[in-house]
């Protein structure tokens, strides 16, 4: 799949080939995305915020297109997991979530265009599961509190055939969680940039 996106891209410059996002279309797109944490939390201890590692994971999206320009979409995904740590204690946890989100689209250009940038914001609600207590942490409790956010994206779709097309899209997530432990509650931001590169069929 990683290997289609660029072969994609460089198909639809050479194609003549237009895109249909009109009024009533649905559309799917599927491919890879990679949840890049920009974390910050309290001071654990004395040795440092939390750290919370990158995932790639499969990514799919539904749209609808109210209008030629204004569509919602539905972000999905298979769940992401995270190591997570501090300097001083290094691994301590590890845990997983889905992050669904709702977004509204505006998309520039006509139904017809060969290339369709398109920017979207909406919300977030992020549900964390099978969290694990790792190294100091081994053992006990570790519990996040789900979240609801804000969320944005920019993305481009660019048509190589009929009916299909090749995207990349970035999303940016309002997360805010309150991490239960054994030695305390530690608040923590995670508001990730979300890459996902991937390949769309319209009906």
């Amino acid at each position: 799949m990683k290997a289609i996106l660029p072969i994609a891209l460089v198909s639809a410059f050479c194609s003549s080939v237009a895109l249909a996002h009109d009024a009533g279309d649905i559309f799917v797109r599927g491919g890879f995305a990679t949840v890049m944490p920009n974390e910050s939390s309290d001071n654990v201890l004395n040795t440092g915020e939390l750290k919370i590692d990158n995932d790639t994971q499969v990514g799919v999206t539904l749209t609808y297109m109210l209008t030629e320009q204004f569509g919602v979409e539905l972000l999905a995904a298979t769940p992401f997991t995270h190591k997570v740590s501090t300097k001083g204690l290094g691994e301590v946890a590890e845990v997983s979530h889905l992050p669904p989100s709702v977004m509204a689209q505006y998309y520039f250009g006509q139904a017809n265009s060969q290339i369709r940038p398109y920017v979207g914001a909406g919300v977030n609600y992020t549900v964390f599961f099978d969290e694990k207590g790792k190294g100091a942490l081994a053992g006990t409790d570790v519990n996040l509190d789900n979240s609801f956010g804000l969320a944005a994206q920019i993305g481009v779709d660019v048509n190589f055939a009929q009916n299909w097309f090749a995207n990349a899209s970035l999303w940016y997530m309002d997360i805010n969680t309150d991490v239960h432990t054994s030695v305390g509650t530690i608040d923590t931001d995670i508001d990730p940039v979300t890459f996902m590169g991937s390949v769309g069929y319209t009906f």
